[in-house]
């Protein structure tokens, strides 16, 4: 599993919305699922690091964990042309025949990011 390893009780900076900038973007409070009535999204979290968290058990626990990015994941602007949103976000991961792992994610919303790792540097 690829992942952003952070969460809401990280940080208390926040943003109206995904679009809270933008010239006529509204700012909308978005819930989260139908069973979860009440809560809201949260935008402005860091999106860093990346990890990569590895199971041995069919998916139960993810025990062994590595970073494939560190940063500071600031993500409270849209502005990724003066690098003011750096952000390692939108992660894919596969695994290929031979074990080697191929991730790709957005790198400071400006390019994709690849990563390739052999099963030997695994954790």
């Amino acid at each position: 599993m690829v992942y952003n390893h952070s969460n809401a009780g990280m940080s208390d900076a926040r943003r109206q919305s995904l679009y809270d900038e933008i010239e006529g973007g509204e700012a909308n409070e978005a819930t989260v699922g139908t069973a979860d009535i009440g809560r809201k999204a949260v935008w402005g979290v860091p999106r860093a690091p990346l990890s990569l968290a590895i199971s041995r058990d069919g998916g139960r626990s993810f025990p062994h964990r590595m970073d494939l990015d560190t940063g500071d994941g600031f993500c409270l602007s849209n502005n990724s042309k003066d690098a003011l949103n750096r952000e390692f976000s939108y992660p894919s991961i596969i695994q290929g025949s031979d074990g080697t792992l191929h991730v790709a994610y957005t790198y400071y919303r400006r390019a994709i990011k690849y990563v390739r790792l052999a099963p030997q540097s695994l954790p």
